[in-house]
């Protein structure tokens, strides 16, 4: 198994700005649920998840991104070793884009 299949070991540049990204939409989700056990405003709460919605697919496109530019070479380059695990793992990960 290479380094790229572990789910340890594979940090990109992008990981701590995604990380503080979904902190703060994991912030602005606990503060929707307290909107809803208050009772307000079933268009405002909508607003409020449509915008943890976008910031969370925003974190994880960041991702995804990130992984395809580090991994592209790698992947290249097992393809011309005449491995193909790395190529099945790239494909896996653009099945969530």
């Amino acid at each position: 198994m290479t380094e790229h299949t572990h789910g340890h070991d594979h940090i990109h540049q992008s990981h701590d700005a995604i990380i503080k990204r979904l902190k703060r939409a994991d912030g602005h989700l606990r503060s929707i649920i307290t909107m809803i056990e208050e009772g307000r405003e079933c268009v405002d709460i909508a607003q409020q998840l449509h915008a943890v919605e976008k910031a969370v697919c925003q974190a994880k496109r960041t991702l995804i991104q990130d992984h395809i530019d580090h991994c592209l070479e790698d992947t290249v380059e097992a393809l011309n070793k005449g491995e193909r695990g790395p190529l099945e793992a790239f494909k896996q990960i653009t099945k969530y884009l």
